[in-house]
């Protein structure tokens, strides 16, 4: 399938795997950048050994590198680091890119930035991105209030507005080949795709959380910053995550307040919880499409899977054109 963002990635198939923090490692980005999509290692708050670590897992495969920029503002020798490891790709995401713009365009690296908003797009085209993620508030993480569904469209407009050579990627909610043709239609170059490769074997997710996701359906997330509070992160207030629900999330949503005077406490349980896997504790960062998925195969399977039934898709969608011109 070639589109502007295969042709400029020199990949095979529209789909980039969303930088994860702390699932998306080398092995996951190595498996989608194999199987003709461009992985990516979720740098996510910036521990630059971990980075290094798994570009090395990701074994000379093309992968990039994706980092939270608000927290890259905070210690700006990391984007020297990860500029050394000659990345695919760099991918920011939560706040204002352009003080990082220039170092990536000078080291010829493809500037990809995430925006929830027109008004991010809009910032996101000065400082010369050469790909626009636009993410609807179905995603899993953290994000914003516009839905996929107009926030893409919205934004190819603008691109087109301002005669601009950026690529689009639609994300949020994408988990299967009906959601990548859908993204084309509205205007998308491909998509970034997270919630699909969260649950894919070679992803960093225990297997106990996993388990408990794999039997959810979109209507068990919700959009907190329960998980931000209890982890003592200083997430600008425009920004909440979508998580699984379960216990701990709904004894503390909507009580944030007083978790925070109790956040050391349950600082402590939350961590231990994420390291044995308990799901009424520990948090699956997840998005709405978790209700489409029930298993966790490779992430190379799940690529091929998810083109194989796009291109489906968009067939059936060009014969029911026809079908409905002829009788015109």
């Amino acid at each position: 399938m070639k589109t502007r963002l295969t042709e400029a990635l020199g990949i095979t198939c529209p789909v980039i795997q969303a930088p994860m923090a702390f699932a998306a490692g080398g092995a996951l980005a190595s498996a989608v950048s194999n199987a003709g999509g461009l992985g990516m290692i979720g740098g996510g708050y910036g521990d630059a050994g971990w980075i290094e670590q798994q570009f090395a897992i990701a074994a000379g495969a093309r992968a990039g590198c994706g980092l939270i920029t608000w927290k890259l503002a905070e210690q700006r020798h990391l984007l020297e680091r990860v500029l050394a490891l000659d990345p695919a790709a760099v991918f920011l995401s939560f706040g204002d890119p352009a003080p990082f713009a220039p170092a990536i365009r000078q080291a010829g690296v493809p500037l990809i930035c995430q925006v929830q908003t027109l008004r991010d797009a809009q910032q996101a085209l000065d400082c010369g991105a050469d790909i626009i993620v636009a993410q609807g508030a179905d995603a899993g993480g953290h994000g914003e209030a516009r839905g996929t569904f107009a926030l893409v469209p919205e934004i190819a407009d603008e691109i087109a507005r301002q005669n601009s050579q950026a690529l689009l990627c639609a994300a949020g909610g994408i988990t299967d080949g009906r959601g990548l043709a859908a993204a084309l239609m509205l205007g998308a170059d491909g998509a970034v795709i997270g919630t699909r490769f969260w649950a894919s074997r070679e992803a960093l997710v225990h297997p106990r959380i996993l388990d408990r996701a794999l039997a959810a359906t979109g209507d068990d997330t919700i959009r907190t910053r329960v998980v931000d509070v209890v982890r003592g992160l200083d997430w600008p207030g425009r920004y909440n995550v979508r998580v699984l629900r379960n216990p701990f999330i709904q004894k503390w949503h909507g009580a944030e307040d007083a978790l925070q005077l109790e956040a050391g406490a349950e600082a402590a349980k939350w961590a231990a919880a994420q390291a044995a896997g308990d799901p009424d504790i520990a948090t699956a960062i997840t998005g709405e499409g978790i209700g489409m998925i029930r298993s966790a195969p490779p992430a190379g399977d799940i690529l091929a899977s998810l083109m194989t039934d796009a291109q489906q898709c968009l067939a059936r969608a060009a014969s029911a054109a026809g079908r409905a011109s002829a009788l015109t």
